[in-house]
């Protein structure tokens, strides 16, 4: 494919975008139950590209049918051409697309960029007048030129079998740099710049509103771009919500909704959305992006596809085919069972969260289950939704009232939280990983507390001193100074009734048990003593300054939100967080993890070679 300066980049980006299309021959494998999921990417450096399609199959499945698709696919857009208003389609989605860069820091800079050191023009402006100058003749004459099915480089990934090779002692020890002897001593102004630790600012709050029919609505205007995205979840939890017998329903159901409404058909939705510039994705999490003059239109796509959903009976039962299919690999896979025996040492017998999707359960599942778990779980009275952009409180309130005021809840309010759990107790387990070489080693524990612990603040900044970044105890100790792991850390994950503390790291399996060791000693250091107040001082200024960071995105401030109100947590929150953080002393670090957490109880699960 051609490089980034290449005259025909535009016209390439295009084509590559043409190809990936949801209304393109590629995609419709999909929906056609030839295959489990498709892509086309193109991947650009200055003097060349590279173009890749991919098609997952399921485990088992003779590759060579749908390699052939493939093939004849490209070379019948390289014989006849594409058409000309997927071309139009694909210029309007990207000349919004680098308007919608405008709303985050990392995205604003990578589209300059890009521009700059790859495109070689002066600003991400010279690209929307390249995109709009592109021709469907130009974009059909590359893919004659460059999609040939004989020049191109195919390659198949299957699972294999076996156990994991002995590496023996053929691997020689790793090359490390010497450990400093002592403590780097910092310049004088960067010492001074992270001394002054940022004192706390309360941040801004959106306008929050409940509607008639329960759905919580939050609208953060900001108008940095003539842009808005609108960011929706409804409160479940699968392990509660689905019937005994018939696991697997909530997956088949959001799926379905790539099918589009009972008024749009997939296409038509597709090219609803295309003629719009935007994108619009119904389900348990649904989300919307459009330019500002488009967001009553998009919304009410949107809306469409959320409250009157498809559900065709024929994508049903091709859906429901492959999810059989693949399961059956799933649940063989490496990831699969050692995410499965993460999950069986800390979770008693018959927890909800053990409940597994095989291929008989989902046998059972009829398209009539698939419409009464969507009556059930599908409803407003759990639903928040949040809008960022080029839009007012009032506006917003109006829009959204318009297009989701309809929707009713059906039955009681379904509980979507897990019940406490009791502690976890020390256990030992190895998942082999065909063809792995190093151990991924988790030590976990549950915290027997949910995110309302009243030490979860003190936690979190002895987790950023224990096992956050290079600069923590457990990075140091395990690979800097003894080489043992090849990367290490650790984190507290909570959630309404339940919390629990992970480490993991990395090594080979003739150092396992001694990473363990020293892992364990270094949280039993944290409970022993206090930390210094170097180590005090950077985990406080670490965790404070990324607090804004987390909001300099439209994406961020919206997962926030989202997150705080599914963890039944006040939207100042974050203030409290920072408060608390900005005047946390050592001594009640210590205190919290001497009170919380359990060093002897550590469950190890392992994925790879068994450790030696």
């Amino acid at each position: 494919m051609p490089g980034s300066q290449s005259p025909d980049y535009a016209a390439a980006q295009i084509l590559s975008d043409v190809l990936a299309s949801q209304r393109g021959a590629l995609f419709a494998l999909v929906p056609q139950g030839k295959a489990l999921a498709t892509e086309f990417s193109y991947n650009a450096r200055v003097q060349a590209g590279v173009g890749n399609a991919l098609a997952a199959f399921p485990k088992g499945q003779d590759p060579s049918a749908l390699l052939g698709e493939i093939r004849t696919i490209l070379d019948t857009i390289r014989q006849k051409g594409v058409p000309a208003d997927l071309v139009e389609a694909a210029k309007r989605k990207e000349i919004a697309a680098l308007e919608f860069n405008a709303n985050g820091i990392t995205d604003l800079t990578q589209s300059w960029a890009d521009a700059l050191a790859y495109s070689g023009v002066d600003s991400p402006a010279d690209l929307v007048k390249a995109y709009r100058n592109v021709t469907p003749e130009q974009v059909n004459a590359l893919a004659a030129r460059l999609l040939d099915p004989a020049h191109a480089v195919t390659g198949i990934l299957t699972p294999s079998g076996g156990k994991s090779p002995d590496i023996g002692g053929n691997k020689g020890p790793e090359s490390l740099l010497p450990p400093p002897s002592k403590n780097i001593v910092l310049p004088e102004w960067a010492a001074t710049a992270l001394a002054d630790l940022p004192k706390p600012e309360p941040l801004s709050q959106p306008a929050y509103f409940t509607l008639g029919n329960g759905i919580t609505l939050l609208v953060q205007p900001e108008h940095v771009s003539h842009t808005i995205r609108l960011y929706g979840a409804i409160r479940h939890n699968n392990y509660l919500q689905q019937p005994k017998g018939k696991e697997g329903v909530a997956d088949l159901t959001s799926d379905l909704f790539l099918f589009g409404s009972t008024s749009h058909n997939r296409l038509a939705f597709a090219a609803a959305l295309d003629e719009l510039a935007s994108d619009a994705h119904g389900g348990i999490s649904f989300s919307l992006s459009t330019l500002s003059a488009n967001f009553d239109k998009t919304l009410a796509l949107l809306a469409e596809n959320e409250l009157h959903p498809a559900f065709p009976a024929q994508a049903f039962t091709i859906l429901k085919q492959q999810a059989i299919a693949s399961q059956a690999g799933i649940l063989q896979s490496p990831g699969y069972r050692f995410q499965r025996a993460v999950t069986k040492a800390l979770a008693p017998a018959n927890d909800p969260s053990l409940r597994e999707t095989t291929p008989q359960t989902l046998s059972t599942v009829s398209l009539a289950d698939v419409q009464s778990f969507y009556k059930s779980a599908y409803r407003p009275d759990l639903t928040t939704i949040v809008v960022i952009g080029d839009i007012t409180p009032e506006k917003a309130r109006a829009s959204v009232e318009a297009a989701f005021g309809s929707w009713t809840a059906n039955g009681p309010k379904p509980v979507v939280d897990l019940p406490a759990r009791p502690q976890s107790k020390r256990s030992e387990t190895v998942v082999d990983d065909p063809g792995r070489v190093q151990d991924t080693v988790y030590l976990a524990q549950t915290v027997a507390s949910g995110v309302k612990n009243p030490d979860r603040y003190a936690l979190e900044v002895g987790n950023e001193v224990l096992g956050s970044g290079f600069a923590s105890r457990l990075m140091q100790d395990l690979r800097v100074r003894s080489g043992m792991v090849y990367t290490t850390g650790s984190d507290f994950a909570w959630s309404a009734n339940r919390g629990a503390f992970m480490i993991t790291y990395g090594s080979d399996p003739d150092k396992t048990a001694k990473a363990h060791d020293a892992a364990l000693r270094n949280v039993a250091s944290m409970q022993s003593g206090p930390v210094s107040d170097d180590e005090l001082l950077n985990a406080k200024g670490s965790i404070l300054r990324a607090i804004p960071m987390e909001r300099a995105s439209f994406g961020g401030i919206a997962g926030q939100y989202l997150s705080l109100i599914g963890l039944g947590l006040p939207l100042t929150e974050p203030d409290e967080r920072a408060k608390a953080v900005y005047g946390m002393s050592a001594k009640q670090v210590q205190d919290a993890f001497h009170r919380w957490v359990r060093p002897a109880d550590m469950a190890q699960i392992i994925k790879g070679p068994a450790p030696k």
